[in-house]
């Protein structure tokens, strides 16, 4: 009886804190799958404009997990650490010519495809809706930091072309909850942009980009400290023009346009 009654104190204790702190911590984790709805991509100007989906085995499924960190402080101001892997290796016999930065990779050749294209994400999010435990809605900004490897390679080694890249891409964010009842909620989440990316870094880079990352969640509340949810998301996007700095191998030119469908499970844990 004693260890339950000091038990039962450390709980009223620790949850009073988290009643009086500022801040309040939450780690997310998912895992689930990606379909490829549509991916196509051209390096170089008399490159071809080649179909990840029907030329380069993209037509199956792909592995995905997604961690994040968040903090919320004063109720209303959240920050959004996010990292999300993207590596998809594929091998497949070509049905017709693919020419990338001046390669040739003739029809038949069997090649290995490797579109890697991890990134990370810092948002800020502030809560608009004030005093409404059944719903809320934030509005911020997201910087994500791409990391891209594109590479093709015909399996006997004789050919090998790439493209690489780091770079920021800046995004609006929006983010709302509606508490269904007192164990079940549903939750929208998105970020997107569309510029040209001289608009963004001030530089006489003429490419355009874009990008849309959005999700609609159920999820339930199993206990104070942990949340399970169901995901559905929509992730999608590209450049296309030339980086005037970039220009080797090829002449520095790419066109890369993607629409993914994502299917997850994860939890939320409060800290």
């Amino acid at each position: 009886m004693l260890f339950a009654l000091i038990v039962s104190a450390q709980e009223n204790t620790t949850e009073k804190n988290k009643e009086e702190s500022k801040f309040q911590f939450r780690a997310v984790s998912e895992v689930g799958f990606i379909s490829v709805l549509s991916h196509k991509i051209q390096l170089g100007e008399s490159g071809t404009y080649f179909d990840y989906v029907d030329n380069g085995g993209q037509d199956v499924l792909f592995p995905t997990v997604r961690f994040s960190l968040e903090m919320d402080w004063n109720d209303r101001n959240t920050i959004i650490l996010l990292y999300q892997p993207l590596k998809i290796e594929t091998q497949a016999v070509l049905k017709e010519d693919l020419v990338a930065n001046g390669t040739t990779f003739p029809a038949l050749t069997s090649i290995k495809s490797l579109y890697n294209f991890p990134f990370y994400r810092i948002s800020y999010l502030r809560v608009l809706t004030k005093n409404n435990d059944k719903f809320n809605f934030a509005l911020g900004g997201s910087l994500q930091i791409r990391n891209a490897t594109i590479s093709f390679e015909s399996t006997d080694g004789t050919r090998y072309t790439d493209n690489r890249g780091v770079g920021p891409v800046p995004a609006l964010k929006i983010r709302s909850r509606l508490n269904l009842n007192e164990r079940f909620y549903t939750e929208l989440e998105a970020d997107g942009m569309y510029a040209p990316i001289s608009v963004l870094n001030g530089s006489d880079n003429e490419t355009v980009g874009a990008i849309l990352d959005a999700s609609l969640r159920m999820g339930a509340y199993v206990n104070k400290s942990t949340n399970l949810f169901f995901n559905l998301r929509y992730l999608g996007g590209g450049a296309e023009g030339s980086d005037n700095e970039e220009k080797w191998p090829g002449d520095g030119y790419v066109k890369n346009w993607l629409h993914f469908f994502n299917v997850s499970a994860g939890f939320v844990l409060h800290l």
